[in-house]
């Protein structure tokens, strides 16, 4: 049996929200309660990823439904990031972007129990976001995210506690707290502190509560931090990287963990707590999501409907998702890791593209942020909803003139970003391998001519990293013409695969 109560305070926990009684059992008895925690973050894809071969919420369902046979003191949990970017959520339906719609539908389904924020949550607009908040059938928590106004959003409570009830009767307590990095400013978002709220909310629950779990989406310096200097919690699981992550911090030797982005591995936590000792024993392991774990059959289904709802939108913009347009004889890496901390066969693809549109241009810059699969394309058939999945965004090609200090300026801060979506890409760019200088073309950059590059509408609108003096306000930039959506230029360079 179970209870729950939430935490609308900074200062004072609440009186239970009972959801559950406790019936005939005898009281008092010592033992060791267990239970368990299924763990995912930065997921934006419902279905199987690599060829099939990964991933997959249906997958993660079934590995749900197993934990819950083998103790049914099972929480599903979601550390941030899931209502954007999704290549399904850009989809028009009904006169209106799905935005997140398709995936809390999913995680509906599969039971998922409860979810903070990421940073992602807030690319949507606020009419969107107030929808997927009263969709969710799953709890929402959060201590530090605020409406404008600086008020709670609707049952999004600072902290939730879950009663768990042992074998004998015997019960303990388990507070879960939430923080989210501001990374994301967004007009109807403000936020506290993350970390003096996270202190602030720990204190508030430690005194009525046997564990503590802090649930966040925050940079990991920042989750190591917390380990550090707030010794009450007795586990971080968090989101953000995108990367697996398992470490200890502190003295109390606090883990953090992070799964992979997408689902393509979980974390499951068995926790047991010694009644009589109060001594927590956690046992952790990360388990890839594979082709060898089955389909749960009811959410498939459920997914199945949002693919096809989507698809239906986005034939009516124009694209034929289904439509082969390629057949790939090599692999093509789009996975996060790998491109934004280098070149890749797709990257260059995409580069190449937006080079061949542009008006008489010298070069193609593009960010790496713009490419959203974090997914591998296998040799083989490629669809125009891959090219969607890939930039799901798309955004039109511009051709503009800007001077080689601008120019250089650009390039050498694209490469400082590296490891971060400001890292860039191009065509027609490369450095001399003795001095490093920049090379356009096979002549050293010329900081007093004047290059003529293809690129993409967002990098001149001053809002990638590091690069907010290239815009149209700079006076060494003029924007000389649009050349239309990054992805049919994309369908365009793939075809000649073929």
């Amino acid at each position: 049996m179970v209870r729950w109560s939430f935490g609308l305070s900074q200062a004072a926990v609440l009186p239970l929200i009972v959801f559950g009684w406790l019936v005939g059992v005898p009281q008092g008895v010592a033992e060791e309660i267990r239970f368990q925690i299924l763990q995912m973050n930065d997921v934006y894809e419902i279905s199987t990823l690599a060829g099939g071969t990964e991933a997959g919420l249906a997958r993660v369902a079934t590995i749900r439904k197993d934990l819950l046979v083998e103790n049914e003191n099972t929480l599903t949990v979601m550390a941030g990031d899931f209502f954007s970017p999704s290549a399904l959520g850009t989809a028009k339906v009904g006169g209106d972007r799905l935005a997140g719609q398709q995936m809390v539908g999913v995680l509906n389904a599969m039971g998922l129990d409860l979810a903070t924020f990421g940073n992602h949550e807030f690319d949507i607009t606020e009419a969107q976001f107030r929808d997927r908040l009263a969709e969710s059938r799953f709890q929402w928590l959060s201590g530090n995210v605020r409406d404008v106004a600086g008020e709670r959003w609707n049952n999004v409570p600072d902290y939730v506690i879950r009663t768990i009830e042992g074998e004998t009767g015997e019960t303990i307590r388990v507070g879960f707290v939430g923080t989210t990095i501001p990374s994301n400013p967004a007009s109807y978002v403000s936020y506290l502190d993350p970390i003096e709220k996270m202190k602030a909310d720990v204190a508030a629950i430690k005194d009525e509560t046997d564990v503590i779990v802090a649930l966040t989406h925050l940079a990991l310096a920042e989750d190591q931090y917390l380990a550090e200097n707030i010794p009450e919690i007795d586990i971080i699981l968090g989101g953000h990287e995108h990367e697996n992550i398992q470490q200890w911090r502190g003295k109390d030797f606090t883990p953090i963990f992070k799964a992979d982005a997408n689902a393509r591995t979980v974390y499951i936590h068995r926790l047991s707590y010694d009644t009589d000792t109060d001594e927590l024993i956690i046992n952790s392991h990360i388990k890839p999501v594979t082709e060898a774990i089955a389909l749960d059959p009811d959410t498939a289904k459920v997914v199945d409907y949002w693919e096809q709802r989507a698809f239906e939108g986005f034939r009516a913009s124009g694209f034929d998702p289904g439509a082969i347009i390629a057949n790939s004889t090599v692999a093509l890496d789009g996975l996060e890791s790998s491109v934004r901390n280098g070149q890749t066969g797709l990257t260059n693809l995409i580069a190449d593209a937006v080079f061949s549109v542009g008006e008489n241009v010298d070069l193609s810059i593009f960010n790496s942020g713009s490419i959203r699969i974090d997914d591998v394309l296998p040799p083989g058939i490629i669809t125009q909803y891959d090219v969607i999945r890939v930039l799901p965004f798309g955004g039109d090609i511009v051709t503009v003139e800007m001077s080689g200090a601008l120019l250089e300026r650009v390039l050498n801060q694209g490469l400082a970003n590296r490891g971060s979506g400001g890292f860039l890409q191009t065509a027609g760019v490369s450095q001399d391998p003795d001095t490093q200088n920049w090379l356009i073309g096979d002549r050293p950059l010329d900081i007093s001519q004047t290059y003529r590059v293809a690129t993409v509408e967002f990098l001149i609108s001053g809002k990638e990293t590091g690069l907010d003096f290239l815009n149209t306000d700079n006076p060494e930039l003029t924007l000389v013409s649009e050349q239309g959506d990054i992805r049919f230029a994309l369908i365009d360079q793939l075809t000649k695969l073929n």
